[in-house]
């Protein structure tokens, strides 16, 4: 069985996978030694890889090396089942990264683009010979709500649920109608401009706020919630061989 571990910048994901599939899924605020030691006694692991976006304790890194027969953490060096040409692969997201491998997995020889909603929107391609060449990077949903709150005197925090019009009318709505309607505008518009380039591109939605947005697209798109971890699974399969 393999143990994937997604370390985010909100939550950490924890995946099993067992002969490629995915079993089971968790999520956690808190990540510690004492979650990964349960998890182990609930579980037998024979592989296990983990990805960070945010500093990492040196505990549970040396926990997982020294209980585990196969255990590894992403890093620049880590060989992938693409060709990576980003030009500074020490400082690309290794989520990001694991987010192409999981798409090109799915859709191999495939042009796709891949939307990972999430505390950022990250916009990431790889072409139909699995050459990856980078992404774009833009301030998530619950980001820009937060900005708007925090560098103006007066606008108000709010909730983005709730009633989303084509334009406010009133504080509220404007808030929200603006910050949603922006990032579907964004992503449709990136979804014309590579569909323009390649008639036969695959796109690929994930990331937390995938739902949400995916139902206000009028676009086709493919969902897959657990596109990293699949991503990551398959980084893992491709570096511990059987």
């Amino acid at each position: 069985m393999n143990l994937v571990i997604d370390q985010g910048n909100t939550v950490t994901k924890v995946a099993f996978f067992e002969a490629g599939v995915l079993i089971e899924t968790f999520l956690y605020d808190i990540f510690d030694v004492n979650v990964c030691s349960s998890l182990l006694a609930h579980y037998t692991v024979e592989r296990c890889i983990f990805c960070s976006v945010i500093h990492t304790s040196p505990e549970i890194l040396a926990y997982l090396n020294n209980n585990l027969p196969n255990f590894m953490f992403i890093d620049e060096n880590t060989l992938l089942p693409i060709n990576n040409r980003y030009k500074t692969p020490k400082t690309l997201g290794k989520d990001r990264l694991a987010a192409v491998v999981g798409a090109n997995g799915i859709f191999p020889g495939k042009n796709i683009l891949v939307v990972d909603i999430g505390t950022a929107i990250t916009y990431e391609f790889i072409d139909s010979l699995s050459n990856y060449y980078g992404g774009n990077i833009s301030p998530g949903i619950s980001m820009r709500f937060k900005a708007l709150d925090k560098y103006t005197g007066k606008l108000p925090l709010i909730d983005r649920y709730g009633e989303l019009t084509d334009m406010g009318y009133d504080t509220e709505t404007a808030i929200r109608a603006g910050v949603i309607n922006g990032v579907i505008y964004e992503i449709r518009s990136y979804i014309e401009r590579f569909s323009t380039k390649y008639p036969d591109i695959e796109v690929v939605l994930t990331g937390g706020h995938t739902k949400y947005i995916e139902s206000q697209l009028k676009e086709p798109v493919f969902v897959d919630i657990d596109l990293v971890l699949k991503g990551l699974n398959r980084i893992l399969n491709y570096n511990v061989k059987e």
